[in-house]
């Protein structure tokens, strides 16, 4: 590798405290084969760790903002990490085609809490147009439950992001369930993770016939 795309690297202290957690989660939930879109890549870290660990899986990295591709590529050393896409989950048309071919899961890490109501909506409208039958949308981040935060840090936490943007903020997961499942993904499992944050993992139910 050369040392520019070295340089194009941009770490996230937060990708190396929980790959590993992720990592054991994905082991349990993710189909035998086929494409992964991840949505909001951010620096690539997620994407350039995880692959080599899931040797059937072919990664799809997607961010909305293109200033992260170079990164993305720098740490991109496996084959099997594609070109990263643009791609906005409030959009209704997500560039299908770019992202369809075999796929069977998406995944989203720490986002649906630094951006609007309206990506967490997007989010699950895209995933459920594209996932096929059983396919897999896994969430990772810091929820509330039964309408109170799980830990002070997180409710502090809940106070910086509102503060910084009042769209932003830790969403309820009952509410984040609700509306998956009347888009017809079914939750699948709740997993408790490290710093006091969840997997949370969707199946795509069979369509109505």
């Amino acid at each position: 590798m050369s040392s520019q795309s070295c340089n194009n690297r941009r770490h996230s202290p937060s990708t190396e405290r929980n790959r590993s957690a992720i990592l054991d989660v994905l082991r349990g939930v993710m189909p035998q084969s086929g494409t992964i879109l991840e949505i909001a890549s951010g620096t690539g870290e997620h994407a350039a760790w995880l692959t080599p660990q899931l040797p059937e899986m072919t990664w799809q990295p997607s961010d909305l903002d293109t200033d992260n591709f170079a990164s993305i590529e720098a740490w991109a050393e496996d084959a099997r990490v594609l070109k990263p896409i643009r791609l906005d989950v409030t959009e209704n048309d997500w560039g299908e085609g770019a992202v369809a071919d075999r796929l069977v899961a998406i995944v989203c890490i720490n986002m649906i809490h630094i951006s609007p109501w309206t990506a967490c909506e997007g989010l699950i409208e895209g995933a459920s147009r594209l996932l096929p039958e059983g396919g897999v949308l896994y969430l990772y981040g810091p929820y509330r439950r039964n309408g109170r935060h799980t830990a002070q840090s997180n409710a502090d936490f809940d106070f910086s992001l509102r503060q910084r943007n009042p769209e932003w903020g830790v969403r309820d997961l009952e509410t984040v369930v609700a509306y998956a499942d009347i888009n017809g993904l079914i939750l699948d499992r709740v997993v408790d993770m490290p710093a006091n944050n969840l997997s949370v993992i969707f199946r795509r139910r069979a369509p109505a016939q």
